[in-house]
């Protein structure tokens, strides 16, 4: 293990680490690595460490991690604890607990006989049997599925047997993007088939929509039992068949026909078996080309689906418009298959760097209905906050993208919806996102031939304008930036409303950022002794309420309860919203409301974004419930004051040193960092913590204000509603000019 490894263990920075092996001479030597990146003996570490009395402070996940690195490459552990994850998930966190407090032999003959119990639906699984080394293990497993849930601990293990990212080509769907593909089928889905299931994201989430016979299929044994396990967790009522095997070489269902396929395919695979499979019979719509494989897929899916049934997959961006895939797109098209396209931004799916596209299906039937449009929908858009958008031809400024039905914007300024953000697909704000898409592929079912295009949101085209020499889906390339019927007068006192609001805002900004005596604190920096949030809470100075653990909220993959109060997100806490969220943002325990002077710090970040990691909650944040990814730290006032604890707990240093991870950042909140000071120290930083947060939010305000203006002047002159401002020696513009003397 490295230093860094060490420091998240003991709680510690890597600095403090380098200090123990200056100072100790017992401490470890380095057993491998270089002199610059040494390696230590994890036993020998955690010996050390036991020794002088650190108790670890990583998180539940992070130990099971450690107990399976102790055991070394190739012990195949983590494939024998799959089965002890689904019974754990069955027992209570009491019975989790007194399992964990046995000796070892009573530990491992109880857990080999609980996972023994493990339904035949999970493939290739054979009998266990835990040795003795294997104890720390399982006892680790148990505290995980106990305070992190089952789902985290099942990753855990899937991440020991796979190496997920670019290096293997292995990515996770994102749990947000998994429910919006899901509730794009029709409410009444009851078969539904995963043909690349991978984790079992999209299945699990067919199951949360009421779907109750599962089918999957993935050529991994590993992701095969994976989601196995995952929709025992999930879905313990659900009818489930999974299968492990190439999909398109050797399908495990060829005579099943389904009412839904959900799928996230392999992309750019140049091995799916061209040659092999030229004269398949699911080519329907035209041999997929050699370096089209998510054609090939597409087509798969189809044959799989019972006449009327639909089929929803994410895709590479390319799909849409490259050559050699324009005859099968337009066959597509031709026959009515294709009935909406809508493009993601980056960085809200795996691989992050290209923003994904999700298609849907629907197989023709016999005798139904000529479909003469196909719906693009743009979901890469800023919506802007508020009703702020673009007025129309009567004088009414409309609610802004994804408006439809009285959807109402969730942003303010630049957020993890932006294509070029640097937040994480983690932090996604899949809410709006969900919301934008959602109302336009309503409105488009309900009544296809009378849908209302939506400037800079959606339109439909009829299908004879996208069968041309180039067959383009791309949405972008379709959906109208601008409204064509716009009232210039309107718009005119729309831009002066505007500028209005501007030079208020720059006024409130200015004064925000005025100097208030800042003074240095002498020659060098001031040192202060500090202590973790463990500490404090151990010594009853705050009480803290952990972020739930992704997954873990529904363990049978029920419908989100209803909800009578909003929830407060990591995204509020990022863009100083009020709480915004709704039923499938709640935290896991979420019975404790959020009260004014509470402290919030975002469980999840991206690494390198600087947006805000803490808040401190006031008037309007009050009886909110508590969302996902959030923790929540309630500090003692007589003891500490809260701007002074959220202002140390957000530095960028101690949120570094007491996170794992790199592209994604999860922040253990017992290993930050607080000064001990006076309560009367603490109120001075404090107050000027404070001063801080209004001089962001001030930014934040104007920023978006000076965005939006922007947007309609420009809107206004180009589509020719607004004439320029007139300038000393400019022309009379006032008249008609005839357009040839241009």
């Amino acid at each position: 293990m490295t230093a860094a490894e060490i420091s998240r263990i003991a709680g510690v920075t890597r600095a403090t680490v380098s200090n123990w092996r200056r100072r100790h001479d017992d401490f470890p030597a380095p057993s491998a690595g270089t002199e610059a990146s040494p390696l230590y003996d994890l036993p020998a570490v955690q010996a050390w460490l036991r020794g002088r009395g650190h108790t670890s402070t990583a998180s539940p996940t992070e130990e099971l991690r450690t107990a399976l690195r102790l055991l070394g490459p190739g012990s195949g552990v983590a494939a024998r604890l799959f089965p002890l994850v689904a019974a754990a998930s069955r027992r209570t966190r009491e019975e989790l607990a007194e399992l964990a407090s046995v000796p070892d032999d009573q530990l491992l003959a109880r857990a080999e006989k609980a996972a023994g119990e493990l339904p035949a639906t999970v493939p290739e699984a054979e009998p266990v049997h835990y040795g003795p080394d294997d104890a720390g293990a399982v006892r680790a497993l148990l505290g995980c599925v106990r305070e992190a849930g089952a789902q985290a601990a099942l990753d855990v293990l899937a991440e020991r047997e796979l190496d997920e990212g670019a290096a293997s080509g292995v990515y996770q769907t994102p749990e947000g993007l998994a429910r919006l593909m899901a509730r794009l089928l029709p409410a009444d889905v009851s078969r539904v088939l995963d043909p690349a299931c991978g984790s079992g994201t999209l299945l699990a989430a067919a199951a949360r929509q009421g779907a109750r016979e599962l089918f999957g299929q993935d050529s991994l044994p590993v992701q095969g039992q994976r989601t196995a396990v995952r929709l025992l967790i999930a879905a313990p009522e659900a009818e489930t068949a999974i299968r492990v095997g190439d999909s398109l070489r050797a399908d495990a269902f060829p005579d099943v026909t389904v009412d839904a396929v959900l799928c996230n395919p392999p992309f750019a695979d140049r091995d799916w078996g061209h040659d092999e499979l030229a004269y398949d019979p699911r080519w329907a719509y035209g041999v997929p080309p050699r370096f089209e494989s998510e054609l090939a897929w597409v087509q798969h899916a189809l044959a799989h689906l019972e006449p009327g049934g639909h089929t929803v997959m994410l895709l590479p961006p390319a799909l849409a418009f490259r050559a050699s895939g324009r005859r099968v797109r337009a066959e597509l098209i031709r026959g009515g298959a294709l009935r909406a396209v809508v493009s993601l931004p980056a960085r809200a799916a795996y691989p992050l760097h290209i923003g994904l596209q999700i298609w849907v299906f629907q197989r023709p039937e016999p005798g139904g209905t000529d479909r003469t449009t196909v719906l693009f929908v743009d979901g890469e858009g800023e919506q802007p906050d508020g009703a702020t958008g673009t007025p129309s031809a009567t004088g009414t400024a409309t609610a802004g993208a994804g408006s439809r039905g009285g959807s109402r914007s969730r942003r303010s300024g630049p957020s993890a919806s932006t294509p070029a953000s640097a937040a994480s697909a983690s932090s996604f704000d899949w809410a709006e996102l969900t919301e934008r898409v959602l109302d336009q592929w309503a409105a488009f079912t309900t009544a296809p031939d009378t849908y209302a295009d939506e400037p800079g949101v959606a339109r439909a085209v009829p299908l004879v304008d996208l069968l041309d020499d180039v067959v383009d889906v791309t949405p972008a390339r379709h959906v109208r930036a601008t409204a064509a019927d716009i009232d210039p007068a309107a718009l005119a006192r729309r831009v002066n409303d505007l500028h209005d609001q501007l030079a208020e805002q720059v006024a409130a900004l200015a004064s925000a950022s005025a100097s208030g005596g800042w003074q240095p604190s002498g020659a060098s920096a001031r040192e202060w002794r500090t202590a973790t949030v463990s500490d404090l809470a151990r010594g009853g100075a705050l009480t803290v309420l952990r972020a739930a653990t992704p997954g873990t909220r529904g363990s049978k993959g029920s419908a989100a309860p209803a909800v009578d109060r909003p929830v407060l997100t990591a995204q509020d806490i990022s863009t100083g919203n009020p709480p915004s969220g709704g039923a499938l943002d709640l935290h896991a325990d979420a019975a404790q409301p959020v009260a004014a002077g509470d402290v919030l710090v975002r469980a999840v970040a991206s690494g390198g974004n600087r947006a805000a990691m803490t808040r401190v909650a006031d008037d309007r944040d009050a009886e909110a419930l508590l969302g996902q990814h959030v923790h929540l730290l309630r500090p003692d006032p007589a003891r500490l004051d809260p701007w002074f604890l959220a202002g140390f707990l957000g530095a960028d240093d101690n949120i570094a040193s007491a996170s794992t991870g790199s592209t994604l950042v999860h922040v253990t909140p017992g290993r930050l960092r607080v000064p001990l000071l006076p309560l009367g120290e603490q109120r001075r930083y404090g107050e000027a913590f404070r001063r801080v947060y209004e001089l962001r939010a001030a930014v934040r305000r104007t920023a978006a204000l000076a965005a939006d203006t922007a947007a309609t002047l420009t809107t206004g002159l180009t589509a020719g509603v607004l004439l320029p401002p007139d300038t000393p020696g400019s022309p009379d513009t006032s008249g008609t000019r005839d357009s040839r003397s241009v």
